[in-house]
């Protein structure tokens, strides 16, 4: 028997080759192909290509001329959900949420699927990985008392695309789109080419008739979306899932958004009927001491449009002749910068000290905006005295010791008086005007320099 043909396909990039090669070809990619069956000529032709039109052919026209109407949104009744989407499911959009496996992707759009249909939507929720009475136990265990979902346990995409033309419904789950297949295709179900060729065709088919769908996506082991990135391409939305399975928090960010904006994100505690959205998200950022301790200071942070409050631990100890610098949801090349800058410009030396900075409740901070705070609670621990109580502060710093402002500095000093905080320090850009009401209660000191934020707290503290 003739052995069947075999082709690599890169899971970054989706190209593919004749033969393994350790670099692809296409994007540079290191040992990202993977062997495959090849398609058949006919079945390819037969099928379609991934890059064939998502949308109807339209008369070109120019741009004053389009009538630019708004999305029409449905509202999950999920605040948290809903406020990363941008207002809630577009219709004719297509979302895809990914996340480890247990971390609640099932669960939440049960939930939301559930409250869909009883506002009166008509819902459908297709999956792949478990059977219709795993689902109906899941329902039980949420508390969804008589729910009306209609539930397809069906992993072919020719049946699953049947079932959407005949019902038109106007919200859809497919939970997952590692399991989908189709028979045109020969290779395994999760493949790239599956994938690929599924996700568009049900794309398509959210285009052409308006129905919503949500993708559920797989998660490689770095934590990356599973098959091709094009996959990321095609959808509307893009949602991660984060979060530690051993915590009752769950953080959900939108990476990709064409109908919101990007980098919002949505707090989730996680219940025994399921996950419940958390409206002050800061009170998990924050630990609860009953006087201050030294080597911590609380900033405040911009998710998206959020802000909100993050308590920044630092520990500074003797180290060694190579002391070590560990950094836990913070930039770690930042932190030895922030570092050489306090020495230089402050006078404060911590070259034979290990130093640990750790952002609390597991929250990962990427703006610069933090780097007063990291800079003030390493100071802090390295004298062993604690900062004010009712302290925050927050600020970029550069390598000239200048403090920059950060952007949106008065929603988050509105947002500290509103947490009841006391004293800020923050960039003279960001100081707001005097006698403004919206921070009664809160003593602001605009600082220019790192020294001059130093000098400020010994004489506060």
């Amino acid at each position: 028997m003739a052995k069947d043909k075999s082709i690599y396909t890169c899971t970054e990039c989706g190209g593919t080759c004749a033969r393994w090669m350790g670099k692809c070809p296409s994007c540079n990619a290191w040992n990202t192909l993977i062997e495959g069956a090849a398609e058949p000529a006919a079945a390819k032709n037969r099928f379609g290509s991934v890059h064939a039109s998502l949308a109807p052919t339209s008369e070109v026209l120019p741009l004053s001329q389009i009538e630019a109407a708004d999305f029409e949104r449905h509202p999950t009744g999920i605040d948290e959900l809903d406020r990363v989407l941008g207002g809630g499911m577009v219709e004719g959009g297509v979302v895809l949420i990914g996340g480890d496996p247990g971390i609640g992707k099932s669960t939440l759009l049960l939930q939301a699927v559930d409250a869909l249909q009883r506002s009166g939507m008509n819902t459908l929720y297709v999956t792949g990985e478990e059977s219709g009475a795993q689902v109906a136990m899941r329902s039980r265990r949420l508390g969804l008392v008589a729910s009306q979902v209609p539930v397809l346990p069906e992993i072919q995409l020719e049946k699953i695309l049947h079932t959407l033309q005949s019902r038109q419904p106007n919200i859809a789950i497919i939970d997952s789109i590692q399991t989908v297949y189709s028979d045109q295709l020969t290779s395994a179900p999760g493949s790239v080419a599956q994938v690929r060729e599924c996700a568009a065709h049900l794309t398509r088919t959210a285009k052409s008739t308006g129905t919503t769908i949500v993708l559920v996506g797989h998660v490689t082991k770095e934590g990356a979306l599973a098959g091709p990135r094009v996959l990321e391409h095609m959808v509307d939305t893009v949602l991660y899932f984060e979060g530690d399975t051993h915590s009752n928090f769950r953080l959900i960010r939108a990476i990709k958004n064409r109908f919101g904006a990007v980098n919002e994100i949505g707090v989730f505690a996680m219940t025994e009927k399921g996950l419940k959205g958390v409206s002050n998200p800061s009170a998990i950022f924050l630990s609860q001491h009953s006087e201050p301790v030294p080597g911590s200071c609380v900033m405040v942070t911009l998710e998206g449009t959020r802000p909100m409050l993050v308590e920044i631990q630092a520990l500074v100890d003797s180290g060694g002749p190579s002391p070590r610098r560990l950094s836990v949801g913070l930039d770690r090349d930042r932190l030895a910068m922030l570092l050489a800058v306090l020495h230089r410009h402050a006078g404060v030396a911590c070259m034979d000290q290990d130093v640990f900075v750790n952002a609390v409740g597991g929250v990962r901070i990427s703006e610069p905006a933090a780097d007063l705070a990291v800079m003030l609670a390493i100071t802090s621990s390295l004298r062993g005295k604690a900062l004010p109580k009712g302290f925050v502060a927050f600020g970029e710093v550069g390598l000239a010791g200048e403090v920059r402002p950060a952007p949106r500095g008065q929603e988050r000093l509105k947002e500290a008086a509103k947490l009841g905080f006391q004293v800020a320090i923050v960039p003279k850009a960001n100081a707001p005007k005097k006698n403004d009401k919206s921070f009664a209660g809160l003593t602001i000191h605009p600082v220019e320099r790192i020294e001059e934020a130093m000098n400020l707290v010994r004489s506060l503290g």
